[in-house]
C-alpha cells in the first residue's frame, strides 16, 4: 500500500481510506483533505488510472481543491474526493456501486459524496438507497452544471470590470473552450448580455451547431486559445495553462469554469506576469457546490451565495494588488485561513 504521506501532492491530507469488495471488483479511494469547517465534500469519479499511485495523486489534489473551494464559498463542508479504480477487469456495475454505498455508510459522516466523472445521477440515486452521506439528488440541489454556469458568468462579468473597466458586457469579445453543461450554459448566458463570442468544443458537430445557433465563431479545438480576444473562459479540461499557452494568450483576463486551470502553481505568476487578470478556478466555479452542498443540508440562501462570487473574486484581486502576489496565491492563502492553517 503506497504511503500518501510520502507523495508530492500530500498537503496535511487527514485520511485515505481504501475501500475494496472482491466479490464485484471495487477498488476505491476516499480521500480527505480537511474536515475542520465540516464533512468532506466533493464528487466521486469513476475513471481508468494507470495505477493506484494515479489514483491517489488525482484524489489528494481534488481534495484538497474541494476543500478550497468550499471554504470560499462560504460553506459548512470540509475537502474530500473519491475515486473508483476502473479498468477492463473492472466494469461498473450495480453491484460494485452499492459495495461503494456500503463504504461511505461505514465512514459514519466523515465524507459526503456527489457525482462527478463517469458517475451518473442513476448512479447516485441508487447510492442513496444504502447511505445518506450522498448530495446532488433530485429535489435537494440536483444538477449543479446550471449553477455553476450562472456563477462562471458573474464571474467573468466581474473580470470584465476589473480588466477591461467594463460595467457591461456587451461587445466584450469571450473565447470559450468547451460547449458542455457550464459552458454552454455559460455561451448562452454571455449571448443575452450581449457579448461577442468564439466557441470551441472536441465535439465539433456540437460546437459548430452552438455556434450557429448563438451568432457566436467557431474555431478548432487547437486554435482556441490563440483567439485575440477580451477575456479567454476555460470549461473543458484542466492544465491548460502552462508556460507555452500562456505566452500565446493574447486575452486581457483568463475566467472560466474548468478545475484545475493551471499546470502548474506558478504558471499562475505566470499570468501576472504578461498582465493577464487570473480569475481563480475553484473561486469563480464554485456556484455548482454552493446548490449542491445547500440542497443537502437543507438550507436556503442558494442564490445569494452565487451571487456573492463576483465579490469574492473582488476581494482576492484587491488583496494580490496590496501584497504584489498573484490572484492564485492569494486565494490559496485565504482559503488555509479558513480552514485554519493559515
Amino acid at each position: 500500500m503506497i504511503d500518501y504521506k510520502e507523495l508530492a501532492d500530500f498537503d496535511g491530507h487527514e485520511a485515505v481510506h481504501h475501500i475494496h469488495d472482491a466479490e464485484t471488483g471495487l477498488s476505491a479511494l476516499v480521500v480527505l483533505h480537511s474536515t475542520f469547517l465540516g464533512p468532506g465534500a466533493g464528487g466521486v469519479r469513476f475513471w481508468h488510472y494507470a495505477d493506484e499511485a494515479a489514483a491517489l495523486t488525482d484524489g489528494l489534489r481534488l481534495s484538497r481543491g474541494m476543500s478550497y473551494k468550499n471554504a470560499m464559498a462560504g460553506l459548512p463542508m470540509g475537502g474530500g474526493k473519491a475515486v473508483i479504480m476502473a479498468g477492463p477487469e473492472r466494469m461498473k456495475t450495480e453491484a460494485m456501486i452499492d459495495a461503494f454505498a456500503r463504504g461511505i455508510q461505514g465512514l459514519e459522516g466523515q465524507y459526503v459524496t456527489a457525482q462527478d466523472v463517469g458517475m451518473s445521477l442513476e448512479d447516485m440515486i441508487r447510492i442513496s438507497q444504502t447511505t445518506s452521506f450522498v448530495s446532488g439528488l433530485p429535489g435537494a440541489g440536483g444538477d449543479p452544471g446550471p449553477s455553476t454556469a450562472l456563477g462562471v458568468f458573474l464571474g467573468v462579468a466581474a473580470a470584465a470590470r476589473e480588466a477591461l473597466g467594463k460595467q457591461s458586457l456587451i461587445g466584450v469579445h469571450v473565447a470559450i473552450q468547451g460547449l458542455g453543461s457550464v459552458g454552454g450554459g455559460l455561451a448562452r448566458h454571455l449571448t443575452e448580455a450581449g457579448a461577442k463570442l468564439t466557441v470551441t468544443d472536441i465535439n465539433e458537430a456540437h460546437a459548430r451547431k452552438t455556434a450557429q445557433a448563438l451568432g457566436a465563431r467557431y474555431v478548432a479545438p487547437d486554435e482556441i486559445m490563440r483567439v485575440k480576444a477580451d477575456i479567454f473562459s476555460p470549461c473543458a479540461l484542466g492544465a491548460i495553462l502552462d508556460q507555452g499557452s500562456i505566452a500565446a494568450l493574447d486575452v486581457a483576463a483568463v475566467a472560466g469554469g474548468a478545475n484545475n486551470q493551471l499546470a502548474r502553481p506558478s504558471d499562475a505568476e505566470a499570468l501576472r506576469t504578461r498582465g493577464i487578470l487570473y480569475a481563480p478556478d475553484y473561486v469563480i466555479n464554485a456556484g455548482g457546490i454552493i446548490n449542491v452542498a445547500l440542497g443537502y443540508l437543507g438550507l436556503e440562501g442558494t442564490e445569494g451565495k452565487i451571487k456573492s462570487i463576483p465579490d469574492r473574486l473582488e476581494m482576492i484581486w484587491v488583496q494580490a494588488r496590496t501584497t504584489g502576489d498573484n490572484p492564485a496565491v492569494t486565494a490559496d492563502r485565504m482559503a488555509q485561513t479558513l480552514i485554519g492553517r493559515g
